[in-house]
């Protein structure tokens, strides 16, 4: 991993339409085995994400905060 690295546009469907999120590679590969080890699809995970966010907040930044609060779930149990 490198510090400082460019998001890059990972594309989703959420509910049957089509969105696109700028995640850097660390977010998206945590975020995919954080869906995997929930036992569900990428897209299903991000429709609730997106469901459940703020207005104020972009979907990659409610993406990027779920991970932040599980990976520090793990870490604390």
């Amino acid at each position: 991993m490198m510090i400082g690295e460019r998001p890059k546009k990972r594309s989703l469907t959420l509910r049957g339409h089509r969105t696109s999120v700028s995640l850097e590679d660390a977010f998206w590969a945590e975020f995919r085995r954080l869906a995997a080890a929930e036992g569900r699809a990428i897209n299903e995970l991000a429709a609730d994400i997106d469901e459940k966010r703020g207005t104020d907040c972009g979907l990659a930044s409610a993406i990027r905060l779920y991970v932040l609060m599980a990976l520090k779930a793990e870490a604390e149990g």
